[in-house]
């Protein structure tokens, strides 16, 4: 069994027990959110949703908020003596799927 749900603008195919990376969710750790399901497969039985499956969630735990990998960006303009240099961290917010209600 499985299902494609939607957070934060992606899509996302999902099992139980799965653990994925969404972007940054302000909630606690331990906490439950569910999310909205587009698609779930069950046994060979495909539901599609019109935009979403009536009466399906997909449940899920918040493990912890993480960041990414470092991303290094580097500009300069040559002969002008400009360089600038910066980096950055996405937030993600570490799930665990733990229920699949169809």
């Amino acid at each position: 069994m499985y299902a494609i749900i939607t957070a934060g603008n992606k899509q996302y195919r999902v099992s139980q027990g799965d653990v994925i990376y969404i972007d940054k969710v302000n909630q606690e750790n331990d906490s439950t959110i569910t999310f909205d399901v587009l698609l779930v497969e069950n046994e060979g039985e495909v539901k599609v949703g019109n935009p979403t499956v009536a009466g399906a969630k997909v449940e899920g735990k918040v493990v912890a908020q993480v960041k990414g990998e470092k991303i290094k960006i580097y500009k300069y303009k040559s002969k002008k003596n400009y360089h600038r240099r910066a980096g950055h961290r996405q937030p993600y917010t570490k799930v665990e799927i733990t229920a699949i209600n169809a």
